[in-house]
């Protein structure tokens, strides 16, 4: 009597395992089916599929990881809509800078050469092209050095040099310039040696920059230029009187082709604040900005004396 006790419990046991088993694989064959369908579903487009799995579930390892990749490439799809989206922008509005001062280019040195303007008028028209090709120069080296530093291409020669000498050879060519444009200078550099490890080439687009930028657009008549030192960093501030920038255009004008004043687009690019920044994050620095409207702006440079 014992035995077929034992038997029973053996069989209804067993039963009871079986159907365990009969019951989970069904699980696992449904979940499996689901996620054939969501892998189907994401290999046509459809990145906001998921597939949906409980803590007991022998497949959620599975169906989180498929979860993750569905995620990460719809995060991938968006910042790369977002690029496409920005360069279309970027192009519209390089072919707008080409373009302009191209057309005017060509109207002078049409005239010049109908000879439809003679003597000091020729000479005018003359004067006015080469701007126009300087402008055109300018702005190509700038659109160069941008997609070099945007792809990754741009080669940096760091040495260690004395940042105060070279900031004073840098400033010594803008002198001339500065006076030609009825611009009050003041420099501050230090006559005391600060050996760091830099970029010569990479600092002074970075200075060239800031101070074409001033010429360019801030429509003041003073500025000033000033080299702080301590053992850890430089700090090289920049400060002009003139008209200022607005707190909405202020945190965005280190982005790419953007520019403040829209009516005033022929006398800049929009490269230059962005490839600044670029050149100062490659010495492992930062580089803001701050203004008062109607006092003038003022950009600091922080650079860590050891990279």
């Amino acid at each position: 009597m014992n035995i077929i006790v034992y038997l029973l419990f053996a069989l209804v046991f067993t039963l009871l395992i079986i159907a365990y088993l009969v019951s989970t694989l069904w699980r696992v064959r449904t979940q499996l089916t689901l996620i054939k369908d969501a892998l189907e579903d994401i290999k046509n487009g459809n990145l906001n599929r998921r597939v949906l799995a409980t803590e007991s579930d022998m497949t959620r390892q599975i169906c989180y990881g498929i979860n993750e990749i569905a995620l990460s490439s719809q995060s991938r799809l968006i910042q790369q809509k977002q690029s496409e989206q920005a360069y279309k922008r970027i192009m519209a509005s390089l072919s707008h800078d080409v373009k302009t001062p191209l057309a005017s280019l060509v109207g002078y040195l049409e005239a010049i050469e109908s000879k439809i303007v003679v003597g000091e008028e020729k000479d005018e028209y003359i004067h006015v092209a080469s701007n126009k090709a300087q402008h055109l120069k300018h702005f190509v080296e700038n659109l160069f050095e941008w997609v070099k530093l945007d792809s990754g291409e741009q080669i940096f020669h760091f040495e260690i040099c004395d940042l105060n000498e070279l900031s004073r050879n840098i400033i010594a060519d803008w002198i001339p310039i500065l006076e030609n444009s009825h611009f009050e200078y003041e420099f501050d550099i230090p006559e005391t040696e600060y050996s760091m490890r830099i970029d010569a080439t990479a600092y002074t687009r970075i200075l060239n920059n800031l101070l074409q930028n001033i010429i360019t657009h801030s429509e003041g008549d003073n500025m000033a230029l000033r080299i702080f030192e301590n053992e850890q960093q430089a700090k090289i501030v920049i400060t002009d009187n003139g008209k200022g920038i607005s707190s909405d255009n202020l945190s965005l004008i280190f982005e790419r082709m953007y520019q403040c004043d829209h009516s005033r687009a022929a006398k800049g690019n929009g490269l230059g604040l962005s490839i600044a920044k670029e050149l100062v994050s490659a010495h492992k620095g930062t580089i803001t900005a701050s203004s008062i409207l109607g006092s003038g702006t003022t950009f600091t440079i922080l650079l860590p004396k050891t990279l």
